[in-house]
């Protein structure tokens, strides 16, 4: 059912498209399989309109309509370069509406019968939306369930459904890998969320995000609700943002963190379109292990992070990961990105709704005024909760504060961030396997981080944690240096 409409015009801003330009575009694409036409004159709107008749009733292939048009039609500029991206001018543009046959003293016009035209549009959508609302409320009354599930599925209103789940915020207290348990809520949510579809960019294996048992997506069988997108992170990414904008359907897709940088655009439009779509990106730090600095992320997170209207969520354990399954489910206009390790990472004994508020302290002082406060995220929280039980073993009033998401964080009113995070302690020092760009927003001026503003390497994951001071030793160390102890 794809039909492609491809602008030939022959133009780029640096001039003709042959300086850089000369593949059969009409060539590549039946050597695809698709149906190719081709409409010789673009200001043909039968010929044009012929074709889309023609590509509708081609039903084995998608189709591409190659329209050769002349940009700038019609005046002097036609067919140049500069008619590209530069005005046309006074003179120029008194040329083009007297060849268009349109009063040069008409600044701005529409003709009666395109307004007309509109008129009619408008009042035919209006009967249409009127009798579908008839419909859906004859439906509503003799199919009620069906009907509720539908608005939920419409508006992914699941609070009712997962807040109060005993299921789903249960995760054991066996170490797991937060993409294992990502992979185990998947899979939980899958038979209660019948629109939930997605799948991988040929990493589901790794990523962990097969739904078992709920078939596989293809030309042949259309129940299937795993995608298979193949090596294609920024195409798996737009047809996410696609999915998502017809609606009523609750769709992620995943690869590994590092691979971010092949999607930034297309994540982008899921921000700026409004667009819920769930990132599972996983292998979130050097804990990727002999797989080197190239596949070990360390300016993705502020990248992530530094996109509007986007969550950006990396869980310290399975508790995490679950309410970072709920906000990216129950999301309605924003993207989420759930940062995943691949290393096993010990359960902590929180409730997982604790970590829905963007940040939650994990350790409190002693006393209600800390001296130190230690900041972490994902698998670097494991070690600083050890450093900040060591600390006050010292005689320290050290907190540990767990942030598995900044954008949440800085949702919440000022009154609970100046309780996880009082302005009047101004040591803090913040603990994350990633480029230490944006944490001077929490840890001020007199603050530290311990942070990776490198590249990794390639050797085993806990010796890269050692070697990168992402120990509880060291943020000890750093904690005394700081407090001047």
């Amino acid at each position: 059912k794809l039909i492609l409409l491809y602008d030939r015009n022959k133009i780029t801003i640096e001039g003709s498209t042959d300086i850089a330009f000369t593949e059969n575009v009409a060539g590549r694409f039946k050597a695809y399989g698709w149906q190719v036409l081709n409409v010789a004159d673009g200001n043909s709107v039968q010929d044009i309109s012929d074709a889309l008749s023609e590509a509708k009733a081609e039903t084995n292939a998608p189709s591409l309509i190659v329209v050769n048009t002349q940009i700038g039609y019609g005046s002097p500029k036609a067919g140049s370069a500069s008619a590209h991206g530069e005005p046309l001018g006074a003179e120029n543009l008194k040329k083009t509406k007297e060849f268009f046959g349109i009063s040069s003293d008409d600044c701005f016009t529409v003709p009666a019968e395109v307004s007309g035209h509109m008129k009619e549009l408008i009042a035919k959508g209006i009967e249409a939306e009127e009798s579908w609302n008839h419909l859906f409320e004859k439906y509503s009354t003799q199919y009620p369930d069906l009907a509720k599930r539908w608005k939920v599925e419409q508006s992914f209103d699941y609070t009712e459904l997962l807040l109060e789940d005993d299921g789903f915020w249960s995760v054991g207290n066996a170490p797991i890998a937060t993409r294992a348990a990502s992979g185990k809520i998947i899979n939980y949510l899958s038979p209660k969320i019948p629109n939930l579809i997605g799948g991988s960019a040929d990493l589901a294996p790794s990523n962990k995000t097969y739904m078992k048992d709920m078939g596989d997506f293809s030309a042949n069988n259309y129940n299937g609700r795993n995608l298979h997108f193949g090596v294609r992170e920024h195409g798996m990414a737009a047809i996410s943002n696609a999915l998502t904008a017809y609606g009523g359907l609750k769709v992620f897709c995943s690869t590994f963190f590092v691979f971010t940088d092949y999607m930034k655009g297309a994540m982008r439009l899921s921000a700026l379109m409004k667009l819920p779509v769930i990132y599972v990106m996983t292998h979130d730090s050097i804990g990727v292990g002999e797989d080197g600095p190239t596949h070990q992320p360390v300016e993705q997170l502020a990248a992530v992070r530094s996109i509007p209207n986007f969550i950006d969520f990396r869980p310290a354990d399975a508790n995490e990961t679950a309410a970072g399954w709920y906000t990216a489910i129950t999301s309605t206009s924003s993207p989420t990105c759930l940062v995943l390790s691949r290393q096993n990472l010990p359960v902590l004994d929180i409730d997982g709704k604790s970590a829905l508020k963007g940040a939650y302290i994990l350790l409190d002082s002693k006393n209600d005024a800390p001296q130190i406060i230690l900041i972490a995220t994902g698998s670097e929280v494991h070690i600083t909760l050890e450093a900040g039980k060591t600390l006050q073993a010292k005689g320290i009033n050290a907190r540990v504060v767990s942030m598995p998401s900044w954008a949440i964080f800085e949702k919440q009113s000022e009154e609970y961030k100046e309780s996880i995070l009082p302005s009047a302690v101004e040591n803090r020092i913040a603990v994350e396997a990633a480029s230490s760009f944006g944490w001077h927003k929490y840890v001020g001026l007199k603050g530290k981080i311990i942070s990776i503003d490198s590249f990794g390497a390639s050797s085993p994951a806990d010796k890269l944690f050692k070697h990168f001071g992402f120990t509880a030793e060291n943020i000890v160390a750093k904690s005394r240096e700081l407090l001047g102890k």
